[in-house]
């Protein structure tokens, strides 16, 4: 709840120059804050997100915080609620770019009101936080292993993807993580907390299984609970004055949330040993809920396989989306 004082900032970093970045929801909050200190150290940074219009406010704001910088920022459309649009905007960077060193995955929806639905008819905090990331992160696998190929045998580490998840992954979530057998819903309707726990438990699956899927193409996967932070993630959220109250006392910035991922992102400690980790704030490794840590491993390497089971049934429905 109190961690302590980040330890990896923006004064840790050398420049970025030529380095490519994609921050998906950098338009607000979290992933501005961490588009900004990118760009700010010379990086190409694309701000992934569904409203050009906030984007390009966005993008002003930054560039007018960084009057200094030799990077570029570059806004991509991105709706994670319809896998249509997922896979024209993965196929759209693929036209622009001949590189990509790290994917933050950063956006998401929190407590919606009950019933939203994506595009597909999926649940919407389902469809946003897992499935878009997942058929986004499938489709921009070939360049980030094309950009591993370019780099060695001079650099190692500094091709990842950062899944964000939450510490409501291991709060609300039921045993092991999610339900394999009413995954979309259908069979028993839960309420939103419960939902965004799953879907947050579900990332952290999506960073170890991806890691354990991609390995050998050399691409580093790490999942992260940035922090308690204040942003627009609770727009949904009460704002009687407990709940203001509560806000004050237990949310922090979104700088510091931005810490958390800019430590996965570009730490040297992030080496392809610690792939399959999780991250907690504003920076450190650590364990997840014994359950969800048991369920990254397969039956084989003495774990439950949830994170196998997760995958799989949501890569079956991204795939008509991959052609």
């Amino acid at each position: 709840m109190w961690p302590p004082k980040p330890a990896f900032t923006e004064r840790n970093l050398d420049s970025l120059t030529d380095k490519v970045y994609i921050v998906t929801g950098s338009n607000t909050g979290v992933g501005k804050e961490l588009a900004q200190i990118l760009y700010s150290k010379n990086a190409t940074v694309y701000v992934a997100a569904r409203s050009q219009a906030k984007a390009t406010e966005a993008i002003d704001a930054i560039r007018t915080a960084c009057p200094s910088s030799t990077g570029r920022l570059e806004f991509l459309a991105l709706d994670l609620s319809d896998l249509e649009a997922v896979a024209k905007s993965a196929k759209e960077f693929l036209t622009r770019e001949s590189k990509l060193d790290v994917l933050f995955n950063n956006a998401g929806v929190m407590h919606p009101p009950q019933g939203s639905k994506t595009k597909q008819g999926y649940e919407l905090q389902l469809g946003v936080n897992n499935l878009g990331h997942l058929l986004f992160t499938e489709l921009l696998t070939p360049l980030l292993a094309q950009t591993v190929r370019s780099y060695l045998p001079f650099s190692k580490d500094a091709v990842r993807v950062v899944w964000v998840s939450s510490l409501y992954s291991e709060l609300g979530s039921p045993n092991g993580g999610f339900d394999p057998d009413n995954m979309n819903y259908e069979k028993k309707d839960e309420g939103t907390f419960y939902k965004y726990s799953v879907s947050k438990a579900g990332i952290y699956y999506q960073g170890s299984e991806y890691a354990k899927r991609h390995k050998d193409k050399g691409i580093i996967s790490i999942s992260v609970n940035p922090g308690n932070l204040r942003s627009e993630l609770q727009r949904h959220h009460d704002r009687g004055l407990l709940s203001k109250i509560n806000g004050k006392i237990l949310l922090f910035p979104p700088i510091n949330g931005a810490y958390s991922e800019l430590f996965c992102g570009l730490s040297p400690e992030v080496t392809a040993q610690r792939s399959r980790s999780y991250a907690i704030p504003w920076g450190r490794l650590a364990k997840i809920r014994e359950d969800i840590d048991n369920g990254s491993r397969s039956v084989q390497e003495g774990g439950t396989g949830m994170a196998e089971k997760w995958y799989g049934w949501c890569l079956e429905r991204v795939e008509p989306f991959m052609t």
